[in-house]
């Protein structure tokens, strides 16, 4: 398949390009589960441009309700009328509904997803007596990191089997740095050192860290390098005081920064 001109910029690693594309094909749900920052929404946004499909993007959270997902009346002047969300937008479209952290919406409201993702495909709307079937392009995806999860943010068994499940962690050296090099323009000097910079501070996980470096930090920091600040200060920016709010935490990070930049 030939991507287009104006496709975001996505480096495969293990086939996961061509799994999606079987899966779109044959009507599957796809669950993408990864760290923070690995790459799973650009991978969405990739793979919608390079079908040439619609995406609808929802960020999950506490207070999802299903009306928010699949529509609402509204009162105006004019009167009342039906306004569909954004799952509803994709079936109707044949799109891509991507829910960015499904497990921090609550379980009564994913409970919609299940009619659309089994064999039914299909989207019940209870207030507007509608009942509609997916066409083929449409795919819901979504994506969690199972890092947060814990017994009260789980996806229930029930929705999880089915989905197509695709795990995402962060790059291999070689691709990160083509990574850094297309997003920002950097040199293969300063792109290769932010990578080992980054593979050291994922090495310090254990060491009062809830998150480690992600490549989305690393790409930060090389813009604001790029853009004429000091690596040092652009690390501390990027990577150390975005990683911990503990001052002894972040001064053992920068430790780490200055064997790299030295």
């Amino acid at each position: 398949m030939n991507t287009a001109p104006n496709t975001p910029f996505y480096a495969s690693q293990a086939g996961e390009v061509n799994l999606f594309e079987q899966a779109w094909q044959h009507g599957l749900p796809v669950l993408i589960k990864g760290p923070t920052g690995c790459g799973k929404t650009r991978f969405v946004q990739h793979m919608a441009a390079r079908l040439n499909l619609p995406l609808f993007t929802v960020a999950c959270h506490d207070d999802l309700t299903a009306a928010d997902l699949v529509g609402r009346h509204l009162v105006g002047s004019e009167g009342t009328w039906w306004q569909d969300g954004p799952l509803t937008r994709a079936v109707r479209e044949g799109g891509i509904c991507y829910l960015d952290e499904v497990v921090e919406a609550r379980k009564d409201t994913t409970v919609v997803l299940h009619p659309l993702a089994d064999d039914r495909r299909e989207l019940p709307l209870e207030r507007t007596g509608e009942l509609l079937k997916a066409p083929p392009g449409f795919m819901l995806v979504v994506s969690y990191n199972p890092g947060y999860q814990n017994l009260l943010k789980g996806m229930k068994p029930s929705t999880r089997q089915r989905f197509v499940a695709l795990r995402f962690d962060y790059p291999s050296p070689a691709v990160e740095q083509q990574i850094i090099q297309a997003e920002t323009g950097a040199d293969e000097r300063l792109a290769a050192k932010l990578v080992h910079l980054g593979s050291a501070l994922r090495r310090l996980e254990q060491h009062d860290l809830e998150e480690v470096a992600s490549t989305r930090l690393l790409i930060y920091c090389a813009r604001l390098i790029k853009a004429g600040l000091a690596p040092r200060e652009a690390a501390l920016a990027c990577l150390a005081e975005a990683l911990s709010d503990d001052v002894q935490t972040v001064a053992a990070l920068m430790d780490v920064v200055d064997v790299h930049f030295d």
